[in-house]
């Protein structure tokens, strides 16, 4: 079988049908076979309906007598009847599915899973799943449950399935020989369960495939960065030495591993290719200015690039001065920049040690003497094509070394994947003196009695607040989470409500609509004290550092995930002085796990393992920039399959080129070869 033919060429596959998978992307027999069950339905319980009780349940019958009614809301139905057997009825009730109205057989049996309930004035069982009885396996009770995609539902994926039936035994293995199976195998005993242990074992084994292919590209990545060569850059002891000496802190012992670390890294002739991870506060860039005063020692160029020029402004008020006491030239570069034709020629003349700037670096015209090292601040907001434009600024046959930081500290599965052609140095200790964040949840309906007194105590001590809002205006997109604008309160509206409350106080909001000049006043005049309040979206996630805050506000803080809380509550705590952290949280419901989990620890390290289970490396990663991460059924928490994964990827790149042979698979890293990949 040619899996990468049309699905078309399946029986019982015609042209529309074709037509409107396609539209899924479900385009050829592989994506078919790959269309996995989100869930199992287990209709193994059934009971007569003379026997039901309220709670979960499972019975057998017809249905009789469907009525569709559309209700007075907008865009709401419901489709109620009667589930019949030889013992009685139940009433059975649908919410918004409509298309039950046509799908079932008046003469055939099915089985129906669900909560039987006493419901406006009646019992009834409510919103139940339901499988023909005949497609059901009668040994496991278990029935494959798929995502509907417009036109076709779950149970039309089975019928497709069921007709393709016969061509499971043909399909090829993707990988060398294992010890758990065929991919055949697994695959029809994913979508024709015979019980819970096949079920379990198909998905392992799939599961252990999908890791796999991305251990084997990451290790396909690291390769071939060691076939790059770079300039060797001498470890200067003696001036290093001097250099810390003369700083005006103690380096924590992590940061002083680090800069060791990546010294030896430097002094390779293959280009460093280092993740540098620490929680927020932890001297990221006090590393990063000792790597950068290694390379100039060498009489090398530096380039150090942050996603917002008010992150780049901060890098260059802060190493700047630093380093311009040992005689080294430091230029800022952002969009704006009032000579960048006459900084871009001292550039290329070697006249500036160290470039740091934003995405104006990146452009074609801006072009350097001799680029050593390119260090990259929340490199996860820079995509493969970004990073490659700066490596083509070193000279001609090297490329420059790499350092890339990032502040949300990665779980150590997803350094062993992902991120698994990296070297990475972690720090994990926070500068002597800073005070740890006291976070506390706080239902929105108690801020007038117990957080508004706290904001005004923190002001009159000449401190000053962060307040975060999901939304600028509720006019505008809902952001993801919410139904509709009334859900959340806006930046607009919560800096209007806090001048009413605080008249005396100098309150601004700021979101990342403003244009580029009014964001930077407003960070500005915030970073100097003008500003008591700032209301803003989540722009400020990456931003100034400003010791002189000790009190966010995350307003329908369940709206975030726990890394992005994490981060946002960063904002805090730079200074010497104790700071707070309060969730808000709309409605009765019980705080999530997610916000539990932040009130009680600062370690980020913690958090990004919890977010991980919670939220998987999607969601704390996005779309990494450039390109998904499309893992359909493993789960980057588990160490097992990923531990057998890494040593049978291992063994296999011992077949060095003969691996070309798996084509299918060598095809198939290539995406997760973008994805990994830095330099």
């Amino acid at each position: 079988m040619n899996l990468t033919d049309s699905v078309e060429t399946l029986k019982g596959i015609g042209p529309k049908t074709a037509e409107t998978l396609k539209k899924v992307n479900i385009k050829t027999v592989r994506d078919f076979f790959y269309n996995l069950p989100r869930d199992y339905e287990n209709y193994q319980a059934a009971t007569t309906i003379a026997e039901v009780k309220p709670g979960k349940i499972v019975v057998k019958g017809k249905i009789e007598k469907l009525n569709l009614i559309r209700a007075k809301r907008r865009n709401f139905s419901i489709v109620e009847g009667l589930i019949r057997d030889e013992t009685g009825t139940i009433k059975v009730v649908w919410f918004n599915q409509t298309y039950r109205m046509n799908q079932f057989a008046p003469d055939k049996e099915y089985l129906f899973s669900g909560t039987y309930e006493f419901r406006n004035g009646r019992f009834q069982l409510t919103s139940p799943s339901s499988a023909l009885y005949a497609d059901v396996d009668p040994g496991s009770g278990l029935s494959p449950v798929y995502v509907a995609h417009g036109k076709l539902k779950s149970g039309d994926f089975r019928r497709l399935l069921d007709g393709a039936r016969d061509k499971f035994a043909e399909i090829p293995d993707l990988l060398p020989t294992v010890e758990a199976g065929t991919r055949k195998e697994a695959l029809f005993k994913a979508h024709f369960p015979t019980s819970g242990e096949a079920v379990k074992e198909a998905r392992d084994y799939l599961a252990y495939e999908e890791l796999f292919e991305l251990i084997l590209a990451s290790r396909l990545n690291q390769q071939e960065n060691d076939k790059l060569k770079a300039v060797p850059l001498k470890f200067e002891a003696e001036k290093i030495r001097d250099f810390v000496a003369r700083l005006p802190f103690k380096l924590t012992n992590a940061q002083r591993k680090a800069a060791w670390e990546i010294f030896q890294d430097m002094e390779k002739p293959r280009p460093m290719n280092r993740l540098l991870q620490g929680d927020v506060g932890s001297g990221k860039t006090m590393v990063a200015a000792l790597a950068a005063y290694e390379a100039v020692l060498s009489r090398g160029q530096v380039a150090i690039i942050a996603p917002t020029a008010i992150l780049a402004s901060q890098h260059y008020e802060g190493i700047g001065p630093l380093l311009g006491k040992f005689g080294v030239k430091t230029a800022l570069l952002t969009s704006a920049t009032k000579d960048k034709l006459g900084l871009k020629k001292q550039i290329v003349n070697n006249g500036v040690d160290i470039v740091i700037g934003t995405h104006a670096i990146l452009t074609d015209d801006t072009e350097f003497a001799n680029l050593s090292l390119v260090i990259i601040d929340e490199q996860h907001r820079f995509g493969v094509e970004q990073r490659q434009k700066l490596a083509l600024k070193s000279p001609s046959g090297v490329a420059p070394h790499l350092l890339a930081m990032t502040a949300t500290p990665i779980p150590r599965s997803l350094q062993l994947t992902i991120f698994g052609d990296l070297d990475i140095s972690i720090l994990d200790e926070l500068p002597k003196g800073r005070q740890p964040i006291e976070t506390k949840i706080l239902p929105e309906i108690n801020i007038s009695e117990k957080l508004y007194p706290k904001i005004l105590e923190t002001v009159k001590k000449g401190q000053q607040v962060y307040w975060i809002c999901k939304a600028i205006d509720t006019t505008g997109e809902v952001p993801d989470g919410f139904e509709s604008g009334k859900d959340l309160t806006s930046v607009k509206t919560r800096t209007r409500k806090l001048k009413e409350v605080f008249p005396k106080l100098r309150v601004e909001f700021l979101h990342g609509k403003m244009k580029p000049a009014e964001k930077d006043a407003v960070m500005t005049n915030f970073a100097n004290g003008e500003i008591d309040i700032l209301v803003s979206t989540t722009v400020v996630e990456v931003g100034v550092d400003v010791p002189n805050a000790t009190l966010i506000v995350i307003e329908n803080a369940e709206g975030y995930g726990l890394a992005q809380l994490h981060q946002l509550r960063g904002r805090v705590g730079r200074g010497l002085v104790k700071s707070d952290c309060f969730l808000l949280t709309s409605g009765d419901d019980k705080p999530s796990k997610r916000l539990q989990e932040l009130e009680k620890s600062t370690d980020g390290f913690y958090l990004a393992e919890v977010d991980l289970k919670l939220r998987g490396p999607g969601e704390i990663y996005g779309a990494l920039q450039h390109g998904a991460l499309d893992l359909r059924i493993a789960s980057l928490s588990d160490t097992r399959l990923i531990s057998r994964a890494k040593k049978d990827a291992e063994e296999f790149l011992k077949l060095g080129d003969k691996m070309a042979e798996y084509k299918e698979l060598m095809a198939g890293i290539s995406k997760y070869q973008q994805i990994t990949t830095l330099n």
